[in-house]
């Protein structure tokens, strides 16, 4: 919050992010080396919260993350969306349905846009199936 203070819109104090984001009391002070995986992320996106950049790029947000803190994530996510953007990768295509405005595949180094009604067709699967085999056998 102090490498940001000029630009935040809106501060909170500490204990209302923290409130925000479901963090217990007896976990704020501990060290970052401290937490677990999953905690490790919530506090990343703690930090997105307040610095609120213009552009968020994440790489599988939701990795190790229970059941129950993935589904705050994901609204998180989804309040994010609104006067910035976000890109973030993931192997979870229905994630990728559930919160993407667009989707794009990487394979072979180029970006390909997928249309999200294409994700349901078995022809595409069968496709993106056999692209992984490939990939596997290289």
């Amino acid at each position: 919050m102090d490498i940001n203070e000029k630009s935040l819109k809106n501060p909170k104090s500490i204990d209302e992010y923290f409130d925000d984001m479901s963090i217990d009391p007896e976990d704020r002070d501990k060290l970052l080396k401290d937490y677990s995986h999953g905690m490790k992320n919530k506090m990343q996106m703690l930090i997105n919260i307040i610095a609120q950049p213009n552009i968020l790029l994440l790489d599988e947000p939701l990795t190790s993350l229970d059941v129950v803190v993935a589904e705050e994530m994901k609204q998180l996510l989804r309040s994010l969306k609104q006067d910035r953007i976000t890109i973030f990768s993931t192997h979870i295509m229905d994630l990728a349905l559930d919160l993407c405005d667009e989707i794009v595949l990487l394979h072979h180094g180029e970006l390909e846009v997928v249309e999200k009604t294409d994700l349901d067709r078995k022809e595409f699967k069968d496709r993106i199936i056999a692209a992984l085999r490939e990939e596997g056998n290289e």
